[in-house]
Protein backbone atom coordinates (compact mmCIF):
# COMPACT_ATOMS: atom_id res chain seq x y z
CA UNK A 1 0.00 0.00 0.00
CA UNK A 2 2.18 2.76 1.25
CA UNK A 3 1.36 6.39 2.62
CA UNK A 4 3.40 9.46 1.70
CA UNK A 5 3.97 12.97 3.08
CA UNK A 6 5.96 15.71 1.83
CA UNK A 7 6.31 19.58 1.59
CA UNK A 8 7.56 20.99 -1.36
CA UNK A 9 9.11 24.67 -0.92
CA UNK A 10 10.96 25.49 -4.51
CA UNK A 11 12.04 29.19 -2.68
CA UNK A 12 12.63 28.62 0.77
CA UNK A 13 13.02 31.88 1.88
CA UNK A 14 15.73 30.99 4.48
CA UNK A 15 18.47 29.55 3.37
CA UNK A 16 18.49 26.51 6.11
CA UNK A 17 15.19 25.43 4.56
CA UNK A 18 14.45 22.74 2.38
CA UNK A 19 13.13 22.72 -0.59
CA UNK A 20 11.81 19.56 -0.30
CA UNK A 21 10.97 17.27 2.95
CA UNK A 22 9.39 13.77 1.82
CA UNK A 23 8.61 10.89 4.54
CA UNK A 24 7.57 7.81 3.24
CA UNK A 25 6.47 4.22 4.27
CA UNK A 26 6.41 1.28 2.04
CA UNK A 27 4.32 -1.64 2.93
CA UNK A 28 4.53 -4.49 1.14
CA UNK A 29 4.76 -8.65 2.08
CA UNK A 30 7.56 -8.95 4.54
CA UNK A 31 8.55 -11.99 2.41
CA UNK A 32 8.64 -10.25 -1.41
CA UNK A 33 12.32 -10.20 -2.39
CA UNK A 34 13.49 -6.63 -2.72
CA UNK A 35 17.25 -4.53 -2.66
CA UNK A 36 17.98 -1.84 -0.27
CA UNK A 37 18.59 1.45 -1.27
CA UNK A 38 21.33 1.85 -3.18
CA UNK A 39 22.49 3.48 -6.62
CA UNK A 40 22.81 2.19 -9.74
CA UNK A 41 21.88 2.74 -13.41
CA UNK A 42 24.09 3.80 -16.38
CA UNK A 43 26.60 6.36 -14.51
CA UNK A 44 25.52 4.88 -10.71
CA UNK A 45 23.44 8.50 -10.82
CA UNK A 46 20.00 6.83 -9.53
CA UNK A 47 19.07 6.16 -5.91
CA UNK A 48 16.12 3.97 -4.97
CA UNK A 49 15.21 0.50 -3.63
CA UNK A 50 14.46 -2.09 -6.06
CA UNK A 51 11.63 -5.40 -6.57
CA UNK A 52 13.18 -8.21 -6.48
CA UNK A 53 9.64 -10.19 -7.71
CA UNK A 54 9.57 -12.39 -10.36
CA UNK A 55 7.90 -10.76 -12.88
CA UNK A 56 8.53 -7.30 -11.49
CA UNK A 57 12.33 -7.05 -10.72
CA UNK A 58 13.75 -3.79 -11.32
CA UNK A 59 10.53 -1.85 -10.17
CA UNK A 60 10.63 0.54 -7.94
CA UNK A 61 8.36 2.63 -4.91
CA UNK A 62 10.24 5.64 -4.31
CA UNK A 63 13.64 6.97 -5.93
CA UNK A 64 15.71 10.08 -7.15
CA UNK A 65 18.74 10.94 -9.17
CA UNK A 66 21.85 12.93 -9.18
CA UNK A 67 20.06 14.69 -12.46
CA UNK A 68 17.22 16.23 -9.55
CA UNK A 69 14.35 13.56 -10.77
CA UNK A 70 12.17 11.80 -8.17
CA UNK A 71 9.39 9.34 -8.31
CA UNK A 72 7.26 7.74 -5.97
CA UNK A 73 4.27 5.73 -6.39
CA UNK A 74 1.73 4.05 -4.13
CA UNK A 75 -1.13 1.45 -4.77
CA UNK A 76 -4.56 2.56 -4.91
CA UNK A 77 -6.85 0.45 -2.36
CA UNK A 78 -9.45 -1.89 -4.56
CA UNK A 79 -10.99 -4.55 -3.29
CA UNK A 80 -9.85 -6.62 -6.87
CA UNK A 81 -7.18 -6.60 -8.48
CA UNK A 82 -6.52 -7.57 -11.91
CA UNK A 83 -3.83 -10.21 -11.22
CA UNK A 84 -2.72 -10.13 -15.07
CA UNK A 85 -2.18 -5.89 -15.15
CA UNK A 86 1.29 -4.63 -15.93
CA UNK A 87 3.53 -4.26 -12.64
CA UNK A 88 3.38 -0.47 -11.52
CA UNK A 89 7.29 -0.55 -10.07
CA UNK A 90 8.87 0.19 -13.75
CA UNK A 91 6.55 3.58 -13.90
CA UNK A 92 8.90 4.97 -11.01
CA UNK A 93 12.28 3.04 -12.55
CA UNK A 94 11.21 4.65 -15.85
CA UNK A 95 10.81 8.06 -15.10
CA UNK A 96 14.21 7.86 -13.24
CA UNK A 97 16.02 6.83 -16.29
CA UNK A 98 13.87 8.49 -18.90
CA UNK A 99 14.86 12.03 -20.52
CA UNK A 100 11.18 13.37 -20.15
CA UNK A 101 10.26 16.07 -17.39
CA UNK A 102 7.48 15.02 -14.71
CA UNK A 103 4.66 16.64 -16.77
CA UNK A 104 5.45 15.03 -19.75
CA UNK A 105 6.51 11.75 -18.58
CA UNK A 106 3.14 11.64 -16.36
CA UNK A 107 0.78 12.90 -19.47
CA UNK A 108 2.79 9.69 -21.45
CA UNK A 109 1.76 7.04 -18.48
CA UNK A 110 -1.74 8.69 -18.58
CA UNK A 111 -2.37 7.34 -21.88
CA UNK A 112 -1.79 3.95 -20.90
CA UNK A 113 -2.89 4.21 -16.92
CA UNK A 114 -5.56 1.57 -17.89
CA UNK A 115 -3.01 -1.08 -18.34
CA UNK A 116 -2.39 -1.12 -14.55
CA UNK A 117 -3.91 -1.68 -11.45
CA UNK A 118 -4.76 1.34 -9.00
CA UNK A 119 -1.73 3.81 -8.62
CA UNK A 120 -0.63 7.17 -7.71
CA UNK A 121 2.53 8.73 -8.76
CA UNK A 122 4.37 11.86 -8.60
CA UNK A 123 7.39 12.87 -10.42
CA UNK A 124 9.35 15.91 -9.40
CA UNK A 125 12.38 17.87 -11.25
CA UNK A 126 14.53 19.95 -9.23
CA UNK A 127 16.98 22.25 -11.16
CA UNK A 128 18.70 25.53 -10.41
CA UNK A 129 16.35 27.56 -12.18
CA UNK A 130 12.57 25.79 -11.42
CA UNK A 131 11.67 22.87 -9.07
CA UNK A 132 8.22 20.72 -10.57
CA UNK A 133 6.33 18.43 -8.63
CA UNK A 134 3.77 16.76 -10.48
CA UNK A 135 0.69 14.25 -9.74
CA UNK A 136 -1.25 11.81 -11.78
CA UNK A 137 -3.51 8.68 -10.21
CA UNK A 138 -4.77 6.54 -12.69
CA UNK A 139 -8.22 6.08 -10.87
CA UNK A 140 -8.84 10.22 -10.58
CA UNK A 141 -8.42 12.78 -13.50
CA UNK A 142 -7.19 11.23 -16.91
CA UNK A 143 -4.74 15.10 -17.13
CA UNK A 144 -1.73 15.05 -14.82
CA UNK A 145 -1.53 18.53 -12.07
CA UNK A 146 1.40 20.46 -11.15
CA UNK A 147 1.71 20.72 -7.75
CA UNK A 148 2.04 24.37 -5.63
CA UNK A 149 4.06 25.14 -2.92
CA UNK A 150 2.58 23.74 0.20
CA UNK A 151 1.93 20.19 2.55
CA UNK A 152 0.41 17.03 0.87
CA UNK A 153 0.03 13.65 1.73
CA UNK A 154 -0.84 11.02 -0.50
CA UNK A 155 -2.16 7.12 1.06
CA UNK A 156 -4.28 5.13 -1.59
CA UNK A 157 -7.18 7.00 -2.45
CA UNK A 158 -6.13 10.03 -4.64
CA UNK A 159 -4.02 13.02 -3.57
CA UNK A 160 -5.16 14.86 -0.33
CA UNK A 161 -8.39 11.96 -0.20
CA UNK A 162 -9.30 12.64 3.90
CA UNK A 163 -8.79 9.32 5.37
CA UNK A 164 -8.58 9.34 8.95
CA UNK A 165 -5.35 7.94 9.16
CA UNK A 166 -3.64 10.50 6.20
CA UNK A 167 -5.10 13.60 8.13
CA UNK A 168 -3.65 12.13 11.50
CA UNK A 169 -0.23 11.31 9.63
CA UNK A 170 -0.16 15.04 8.04
CA UNK A 171 -0.68 16.63 11.31
CA UNK A 172 2.12 15.21 13.24
CA UNK A 173 4.37 15.63 9.71
CA UNK A 174 3.06 19.33 9.71
CA UNK A 175 4.17 20.37 13.29
CA UNK A 176 7.44 18.82 12.57
CA UNK A 177 7.90 20.59 9.57
CA UNK A 178 7.10 24.11 10.61
CA UNK A 179 10.51 23.80 12.64
CA UNK A 180 13.77 24.66 11.92
CA UNK A 181 15.77 21.04 12.58
CA UNK A 182 19.11 20.59 10.98
CA UNK A 183 19.02 17.26 9.20
CA UNK A 184 20.03 15.06 11.27
CA UNK A 185 16.73 16.08 13.83
CA UNK A 186 14.16 16.23 11.03
CA UNK A 187 15.06 12.56 10.01
CA UNK A 188 14.58 11.38 13.41
CA UNK A 189 11.24 13.50 14.33
CA UNK A 190 9.96 12.09 10.97
CA UNK A 191 10.84 8.18 11.39
CA UNK A 192 9.11 8.28 14.76
CA UNK A 193 5.84 9.63 12.80
CA UNK A 194 6.48 6.53 9.86
CA UNK A 195 6.07 3.96 12.94
CA UNK A 196 2.94 5.40 14.63
CA UNK A 197 0.49 2.41 14.82
CA UNK A 198 -1.97 4.09 15.98
CA UNK A 199 -5.20 3.07 14.50
CA UNK A 200 -7.42 5.38 12.90
CA UNK A 201 -10.53 3.46 12.52
CA UNK A 202 -13.35 3.84 12.01
CA UNK A 203 -12.68 5.30 8.73
CA UNK A 204 -16.30 4.94 6.27
CA UNK A 205 -14.50 6.25 3.65
CA UNK A 206 -11.40 3.68 3.79
CA UNK A 207 -13.67 0.69 4.42
CA UNK A 208 -16.19 1.77 0.90
CA UNK A 209 -12.97 2.05 -0.86
CA UNK A 210 -11.81 -0.97 0.53
CA UNK A 211 -15.09 -3.39 0.15
CA UNK A 212 -13.47 -6.99 -0.39
CA UNK A 213 -10.72 -6.95 2.34
CA UNK A 214 -11.15 -8.40 5.76
CA UNK A 215 -12.34 -6.29 8.67
CA UNK A 216 -9.21 -6.95 10.44
CA UNK A 217 -7.49 -6.24 7.52
CA UNK A 218 -8.96 -2.68 6.79
CA UNK A 219 -8.62 -1.96 10.92
CA UNK A 220 -4.52 -2.74 10.30
CA UNK A 221 -4.40 -0.46 7.16
CA UNK A 222 -6.10 2.60 8.87
CA UNK A 223 -2.47 3.30 10.90
CA UNK A 224 0.45 4.92 9.24
CA UNK A 225 2.58 1.92 10.44
CA UNK A 226 0.79 -0.88 8.91
CA UNK A 227 1.51 -4.30 11.27
CA UNK A 228 -0.81 -7.03 9.46
CA UNK A 229 0.03 -10.75 9.89
CA UNK A 230 2.99 -10.92 7.35
CA UNK A 231 2.30 -7.71 6.15
CA UNK A 232 2.62 -3.78 6.85
CA UNK A 233 5.09 -1.49 7.05
CA UNK A 234 8.89 -2.63 6.41
CA UNK A 235 10.73 0.15 4.87
CA UNK A 236 10.87 4.52 5.76
CA UNK A 237 12.65 6.75 3.74
CA UNK A 238 13.02 10.06 4.23
CA UNK A 239 13.92 12.59 1.69
CA UNK A 240 15.71 15.94 2.38
CA UNK A 241 16.72 18.65 -0.33
CA UNK A 242 17.75 21.70 0.98
CA UNK A 243 18.25 25.41 -0.36
CA UNK A 244 21.32 24.50 -1.81
CA UNK A 245 21.02 21.14 -3.70
CA UNK A 246 22.30 19.04 -1.02
CA UNK A 247 19.87 15.76 -0.33
CA UNK A 248 19.73 13.41 2.60
CA UNK A 249 18.23 10.14 1.90
CA UNK A 250 17.87 7.89 4.88
CA UNK A 251 16.01 4.49 4.43
CA UNK A 252 15.30 2.08 7.32
CA UNK A 253 14.49 -1.39 6.07
CA UNK A 254 13.60 -4.71 7.99
CA UNK A 255 15.77 -7.63 7.69
CA UNK A 256 14.60 -11.14 6.54
CA UNK A 257 10.81 -10.18 7.50
CA UNK A 258 11.50 -9.68 11.23
CA UNK A 259 9.73 -6.85 13.12
CA UNK A 260 12.83 -6.66 15.14
CA UNK A 261 15.37 -6.45 13.32
CA UNK A 262 16.32 -3.13 10.90
CA UNK A 263 18.81 -1.79 9.29
CA UNK A 264 19.33 1.90 8.10
CA UNK A 265 21.40 3.53 5.84
CA UNK A 266 21.51 7.55 5.12
CA UNK A 267 23.17 9.04 1.79
CA UNK A 268 24.29 12.55 0.97
CA UNK A 269 25.33 14.08 -2.59
CA UNK A 270 24.92 17.42 -4.44
CA UNK A 271 22.44 17.52 -7.21
CA UNK A 272 24.08 18.08 -10.94
CA UNK A 273 21.95 21.28 -11.71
Amino acid sequence: MCIIFFKFDPRPASKNAYRLILAANRDEFYNRPSKAADFWGSSNEILSGLDLEEGKEGGSWLGISKRGKLAALTNYLEGRPNPDAQGRGSLVSNYLTDNLDSFSYLRKVSTEGHLYNGFNLLTADFKANEDTVCYYGNKGSPEPIRLKTGIYGLSNSLLETPWRKLQHGKQLFSNVVGRTLPPDGMVQELLQILNNEELNNPDPAQETQGQGYSKPMLQALSAVCVRATGYGTRTNTIILIDAAGNVTFTERTMINSDISRWSTNSFQFQLNE
